[in-house]
């Protein structure tokens, strides 16, 4: 697919992989429909992206809230019928043990995480069926492939994205509509920014740089994979945990939690 003159819609477009991948689809002639919760910033990315020449639209929204998804669709929907290629990729964490977490901290990642994905999926997936054409691309994390401490309740928004994805991917067969999910590891975002994050090392070594996961997402809106892993080596251990999840799990349980508890301590 070339990407001149499609439409693409960018969840959590206003910063970091988000406003990175709007800048890649601009340089290749797609028109863009920017999605994020802050008005600043997404102007900021708005009037970054007019030096490309492409058509710009900003959506304050927040994909949390159903009806405001519903509310931003309807105004993408009327004034284009549909849009070429969806991207799901709101996201954020709270770091902290379930017993510390409180119940809104988990279900506040799972309504913009997952939830958020399937707001959108549902409202503009219609119009991608009657015109038998678009793809879907789910911004996930390796993390939904392991459940580690400390991060479970984002684990668990992940991994729901990564079942429903899988599911849905089976549904689109024979419908001219693509799903594909990219999960990276670690990258270096505004992601740890939250304050629950503040004891923790910022990034480590093998952090991705968001252009990297950015450039994954455009290969995956032209991709018939179900995910693509950044980076690709790191599929190895996917494989790892789940041909030997009785020798992998106890290393990276020890080691995420011993990181988990050392936060407590200090």
């Amino acid at each position: 697919m070339s990407f001149k003159n499609k439409l693409v819609l960018i969840t959590g477009a206003s910063s970091g992989i988000g406003r990175e991948t709007a800048i890649e689809f601009a340089k290749l002639g797609a028109n863009l429909i920017l999605v994020a919760r802050r008005k600043d910033k997404l102007k900021q990315t708005e009037d970054e992206l007019k030096k490309y020449n492409v058509s710009i639209s900003a959506c304050q929204c927040d994909v949390s809230k159903k009806d405001q998804v519903k509310e931003m669709s309807e105004t993408v929907l009327e004034k284009f019928s549909s849009v070429d290629i969806l991207v799901n990729n709101a996201g954020f964490a709270i770091y902290g043990s379930v017993s510390d977490l409180s119940i809104s901290d988990i279900e506040s990642q799972m309504e913009t995480n997952y939830f958020g994905m399937v707001y959108c999926i549902k409202n503009f997936l219609p119009s991608m069926l009657k015109k038998k054409s678009g793809h879907i691309v789910n911004v996930a994390s390796v993390a939904a492939s392991f459940g580690l401490p400390g991060i479970a309740s984002y684990c668990a928004s992940k991994f729901a994205m990564m079942g429903f994805s899988e599911g849905l991917k089976h549904e689109l067969k024979d419908t001219g509509i693509g799903i594909t999910v990219v999960s990276p590891i670690m990258v270096r975002t505004n992601f740890f920014d939250h304050p629950s994050f503040e004891k923790m090392p910022k990034y480590s070594p093998t952090s991705l740089d968001p252009k990297t996961v950015a450039k994954t997402i455009l290969k995956a809106a032209n991709s018939s994979r179900l995910e693509i892993v950044v980076p690709s080596v790191i599929r190895g251990a996917i494989w790892m945990k789940s041909t030997f999840p009785f020798f992998i799990n106890p290393i990276l349980g020890k080691s995420f939690k011993k990181q988990l508890d050392s936060t407590k301590q200090n």
